[in-house]
């Protein structure tokens, strides 16, 4: 899962007192961007693995701070722990933390079997990135489904919707056409950065000509 893990970001930005679409978007692969920071400190590892699934060469082998439930569930707590401080508001906290927490789960309907309850033994996964007949219909529906029912609700320029769609697309081609690395490298990291980044700051541009936001 890559764009879909947007989805739940668009469909919280419609709720009333939910943090703004950037934030959400941060929220939504705040575990990603934590796993690709270990990665790079060797607090976590992964490996190219030709096989290991039909889409996705990653042998995610090692990551139990950050893809375990438990893991995930506290950097959700810290982050609504976060948004409360700014906002004091409850409500907007339980979002962004929901957001967060989304990720694991829909990470668990794509993966192998790499992820954790508490960082050990049973690893789960449901595997549909060994079904890109399935997995890739559902991604782009979650993803574009969600843009749809933001765009209803909060009515934002449509060039800009246009453009975070666009980037978005682009990035999933990339993500599921694109050449694979033999090796994982401080570029790995450095690319899913370079990734999160422009698509956050794409969200910022929708969110600041959202007529909800004015």
């Amino acid at each position: 899962m890559f764009i879909g893990h947007w989805a739940p970001s668009l469909i919280a930005a419609t709720r009333k007192d939910s943090p703004s679409l950037p934030t959400l978007f941060i929220a939504a692969q705040l575990v990603d961007w934590a796993f690709f920071l270990f990665l790079m400190l060797g607090v976590e590892s992964m490996r190219v693995t030709p096989g290991i699934s039909v889409m996705n060469p990653m042998d995610l082998y090692h990551m139990p701070y950050t893809h375990s439930l438990l893991g995930s569930a506290a950097w959700a707590a810290g982050f609504g722990a976060l948004v409360f401080v700014a906002s004091r508001n409850r409500t907007a906290a339980l979002i962004g933390a929901l957001v967060v927490l989304s990720h694991w789960f829909l990470d668990l309907l794509v993966h192998v079997p790499d992820l954790t309850i508490a960082g050990s033994e049973p690893k789960l996964g449901l595997g549909l990135w060994n079904h890109p007949a399935i997995e890739m219909p559902l991604e782009l529906l979650l993803t574009f489904g969600a843009l749809w029912l933001y765009a209803r609700k909060a009515k934002p320029r449509p060039f800009a919707l246009l453009a975070v769609a666009a980037v978005m697309l682009a990035l999933q081609a990339v993500n599921w056409f694109g050449p694979v690395e033999p090796d994982v490298t401080l570029g790995t990291s450095l690319l899913a950065f370079f990734a999160f980044g422009i698509v956050t700051l794409a969200s910022w541009w929708v969110a600041r000509g959202a007529l909800s936001s004015q």
